[in-house]
């Protein structure tokens, strides 16, 4: 067996491999198919203060098919629904190893390196700046610390009033006394 590029519509890739699936599930065929990948990889996205998780095809509109051509599995992947056709039209080339393996290991899942958190703490009573978010530049005193979710709530002078605010640990740093 051998990779296959299929050509399918885009943002449609993994409702065609469920199709290529079901038609192949079941049928005599079947020998003929491995694996099928929508070739993509998971990527964090920053959407404000939260870190989300999210899949990224990197090649839009297209599969992978672990397959033996043959007439009858051609014809199968061929007629299924959004599929437009193999890469290389009516005579598919198979994708070398070489380049097959680089795209493999783009899809395999990365080890997650842990997060070094900055080693800073703070206690009640010291005095911070605030470095960036809304209240940038304003200084105050810290009333509590919560160092499971790195958060210090501190007291801010706004409009020459004492004003209860909350931020990250990376947000603020300590002010020379």
């Amino acid at each position: 067996m051998e990779w296959y590029v299929v050509h399918t519509f885009s943002g449609y890739e993994n409702s065609v491999k469920r199709a290529l699936e079901e038609r192949i599930k079941g049928k005599p065929v079947a020998e003929f198919f491995g694996e099928i990948l929508v070739p993509s990889e998971q990527v964090t996205e920053r959407r404000g203060k939260k870190a989300i998780k999210t899949n990224r095809k990197f090649f839009p509109g297209y599969i992978f098919v672990n397959m033996e051509l043959t007439k009858e599995s051609w014809h199968l992947v061929k007629n299924t629904p959004k599929v437009t056709g193999f890469l290389g039209g009516n005579t598919p080339r198979p994708v070398p190893a070489a380049e097959m393996a680089r795209a493999l290991g783009q899809t395999t899942p990365a080890v997650e390196e842990p997060v070094v958190l900055p080693d800073v703490t703070y206690n009640v009573g010291d005095h911070v700046r605030v470095k960036s978010g809304p209240f940038a530049n304003f200084t105050g005193e810290v009333e509590d610390v919560d160092r499971d979710r790195r958060k210090v709530k501190m007291s801010v002078s706004i409009f020459g009033r004492p004003t209860p605010v909350t931020v990250d640990f990376a947000e603020v740093e300590p002010v020379a006394g």
